[in-house]
């Protein structure tokens, strides 16, 4: 049966979209189960990060081409709401890319925070080769990542990114192994050791600074969050354990 699939431990979650006989293509029913699934993430203060991953052989497919075919607005701001989501979310996210990631695969990868690439991992935006014009914010996203000329390369020339290529690029963060979900929550344990508040707090920052021009407004974009967490009593313990083990040095 094809879901989306949610297991929590240690304070990290993962987010599995699970149709492999169709290689996890998304379909209304799918992109809601994944919404449903950042929604339950974000709710439970467990919860520090988030990885998003597809059942093997592929990381995601693309949209049921059934589905899009049938869809009008309505219908296609419905499929773009599960990756939506996992943008929006305000825990870190990363996408284990194990497989390949097509279309609104792609779109899935690109709208997390970070991407992994396992050794089997395809980047193929392949909008174009369907007779269909990108969708879901892809040519934003895309750009913001790799520049205009890479993303020009994959969406209108059909260039199709692996694991080191998506690295050299910028489009992935590293080339993993093939336990690329292991490699995924081992990037993320600092964010599920740390406070929860602080981590969203952190990644909220990023993203407004992330559009700033001046490097004053950026000092000032953070002084207010840092002050409160300096008031903080995890940052208070943290100093208190810190001091102690200075004082027993010899």
């Amino acid at each position: 049966m094809a879901e989306v699939s949610l297991e929590r431990s240690d304070r990290i979650a993962v987010v599995t979209v699970r149709d492999p006989e169709r290689r996890n293509a998304l379909t209304v029913e799918l992109s809601d189960q994944l919404v449903d699934a950042v929604a339950t993430c974000e709710r439970d203060p467990e919860v520090h990060a988030v990885v998003v991953t597809g059942a093997a052989p592929a990381f995601c497919a693309g949209a049921d081409l059934t589905a899009l075919g049938e869809a009008e607005e309505d219908g296609l701001r419905r499929i773009y709401a599960g990756f939506l989501a996992v943008a929006g979310c305000s825990l870190p996210t990363v996408a284990a890319v194990n497989g390949a990631a097509v279309g609104a695969g792609l779109n899935l990868a690109l709208a997390c925070d970070v991407r992994l690439a396992g050794p089997k991992a395809r980047f193929d935006a392949r909008f174009l080769q369907l007779g269909i014009h990108p969708g879901g914010g892809m040519t934003w996203m895309l750009q913001r990542l790799v520049g205009p000329q890479t993303a020009t390369a994959m969406t209108l020339f059909g260039q199709v990114v692996d694991a080191d290529e998506a690295v050299r690029t910028g489009l992935a963060h590293t080339r993993t192994g093939d336990d690329v979900v292991g490699a995924a929550r081992e990037l993320v344990r600092a964010a599920a050791d740390g406070p929860r508040d602080l981590v969203r707090a952190i990644k909220a920052t990023m993203r407004t600074t992330a559009d700033l021009a001046d490097h004053a407004e950026a000092v000032t974009t953070e002084l207010g969050p840092q002050v409160a967490s300096i008031g903080s009593p995890e940052f208070a313990a943290k100093l208190a354990a810190l001091k102690a083990r200075i004082s027993t040095r010899p």
